[in-house]
């Protein structure tokens, strides 16, 4: 029998009936000649009312319980009005990211099939072009527009019944990155979401009546759920790393954030602005940091400006998050060395609940865990996981799911698609992608295993490792985007730069493996963190040209 307290849109009613007039929501409207950010702020019983209003003028325009919804709004209050709206109703929104490229957003939509878009005026006016993959689209909302505010400012008269669903009930459709990939809509049950709410709460030891403010605007989606306060950054989403940090920092200050997650690339950026200026963080107890390996730099460099938080860098993916979980004071002790040897970035130990595994590599689908061979201590091979968090499908690419996911009973595996090794302490060690493992004639070089060597130069802004030509003779090369003002210009410049990185990774034994190191001004990266580098592109763009 469908239970009604199973639909995740609950967490809101709870936080809005125990804290009616605890801050839900802090949304920027503008900055101050001096750099001081003006927040427009909502309690969370208004944000409940206000998802409520929004619940009933979906119905109204057409959107039903089971109804797929693309959901195309500027991160900040309308955002979570609009989410838990659909939720509320038993909707299925769906979350694309933007700035993917026109051409990749429209093969996910048409892929995703809504037949209703709720979505800000821009959206709603570029839906109604001749492309196929609005087709399906029937009904429209336009988020922001008079019709839309007479609807959320009439309140309804007491709390709306939300819609009876099971934890097994599909619940919103998210897509990854496609960081190495086309980007893939991840199904996520009522369940899964609870699971992931719970623990993320009890594994940073998340309390109501914090501050957050989460760098990526799915994130927020976690806080009301968990009594958070979520101010709203002032960034791009398609482009974080072009956002400005002055206004970010003065909000992180003047709020008070004790909260954030973001990655590495913006909290770069905000670590430099701050270091430059000799600004604090006195009131950030707690920083998430993923999307890509952090450096050890940044972490220390965080260390003095937010001095009294513990920075955690969490490994997982869209299809299930968190896996793993390590402190920065942990990362730059021992398994900082580690790194540098060659062991891979050290992600630390499964959270409660999710149990990992590496084995051994393969192309094909894996049908029951059986067929899985489990590699030795230390062995590096394909990282797999489960726990209560862990999606069972992709939205209509059954392909994908069968080579993603592994029967094991009642529970599923997901393949991770990274490559990694387990210690004899339980620690697992990240080694990169497995489809940009360097695939050579004197063997397969994993990504992770050499660039943190070189990465350590003060100098390069990130560096990649990559194979030219085809696979598996491919030349292994490293291409450096380095810092600002670092970029060598001269030959000379180039001899001594190159010279400096090779001395630094002796370290590493693999280091001489690499046989050309090239600069570029700026590697391609991922549209959601801006910081995960697209190496099968380097590889091709290089291959094309010879390497110097």
């Amino acid at each position: 029998m469908n239970d009604p307290g199973s639909n995740v849109a609950r967490h809101l009613r709870i936080a809005a009936t125990d804290r009616p007039d605890g801050l839900a929501t802090k949304s920027p409207t503008a900055v101050t000649a001096n750099g001081e950010v003006i927040h427009e702020v909502r309690s969370f019983l208004q944000l409940d009312q206000a998802s409520d209003a929004a619940t009933e003028y979906f119905s109204r325009s057409g959107i039903t319980q089971g109804t797929r919804v693309l959901l195309a709004v500027r991160p900040g209050h309308d955002l979570i009005v609009g989410m838990f709206g659909l939720l509320k109703l038993g909707a299925l929104p769906i979350a694309i990211d933007p700035g993917m490229g026109w051409s990749t957003f429209l093969d996910c939509v048409r892929r995703s099939r809504p037949s209703a878009l709720v979505g800000v005026r821009t959206a709603s006016l570029l839906s109604r072009l001749p492309f196929a993959a609005f087709h399906s689209l029937t009904h429209r909302v336009t988020v922001g527009d008079s019709a839309w505010r007479q609807a959320l400012a009439a309140r309804p008269q007491s709390p709306r019944p939300l819609a009876e669903v099971s934890p097994d009930t599909l619940a919103a459709i998210l897509f990854t990155s496609g960081s190495t990939g086309a980007p893939k809509g991840v199904c996520y049950t009522h369940g899964m979401f609870d699971a992931q709410i719970e623990l993320v709460r009890s594994t940073y030891d998340i309390r109501p009546g914090e501050t957050d403010m989460a760098m990526l605007p799915l994130f927020a989606l976690f806080n009301p759920a968990l009594g958070s306060t979520t101010i709203t950054p002032l960034l791009d989403p398609s482009r974080p790393l072009a956002a400005d940090p002055a206004p970010l920092v003065a909000a992180l200050i003047a709020e008070k954030v004790t909260s954030s997650f973001g990655s590495p690339a913006i909290w770069g950026k905000i670590a430099d602005h701050c270091e430059a200026r000799g600004l604090k963080l006195p009131d950030l107890r707690r920083l998430l940091i993923a999307g890509a390996p952090v450096s050890g730099e940044l972490l220390a460099k965080l260390r003095v400006v937010a001095p009294n938080c513990v920075t955690h860098t969490p490994y997982g993916a869209t299809e299930c998050l968190p896996v793993t979980t390590i402190t920065a004071e942990k990362l730059l002790g021992e398994a900082r060395q580690l790194a540098l040897l060659g062991q891979g970035t050290c992600v630390g130990r499964p959270v409660s609940g999710v149990e990992i595994r590496v084995i051994r590599e393969t192309d094909g689908p894996i049908a029951i865990i059986a067929e899985a061979t489990p590699c030795a201590v230390g062995e590096i091979g394909e990282i797999i996981a489960t726990g209560p968090s862990v999606t069972r499908e992709y939205d209509g690419l059954p392909e994908a799911t069968r080579l993603a996911k592994i029967a094991d009973g009642d529970r599923v595996w997901h393949r991770m698609g990274d490559l990694g090794s387990v210690d004899a302490s339980g620690r697992l060690f990240f080694l990169g992608r497995r489809v940009e493992k360097v695939r050579a004639a004197d063997g397969g070089l994993p990504t992770e295993s050499l660039e943190p060597a070189f990465r350590q130069h003060p100098h390069v802004f990130r560096c990649a490792l990559i194979g030219i030509g085809e696979a598996p003779d491919q030349t292994p090369a490293l291409v450096v985007e380095p810092r600002a003002g670092h970029f060598p210009e001269t030959e000379a410049d180039r001899t001594r730069f190159i010279a400096e990185l090779r001395d630094l990774a002796r370290i590493n034994p693999q280091a001489d493996r690499v046989k050309h190191i090239v600069f570029q001004r700026a590697l391609p990266v991922d549209v959601r963190h801006n910081a995960k580098i697209h190496r099968l592109q380097l590889a091709k763009e290089w291959t094309a040209r010879p390497a110097r």
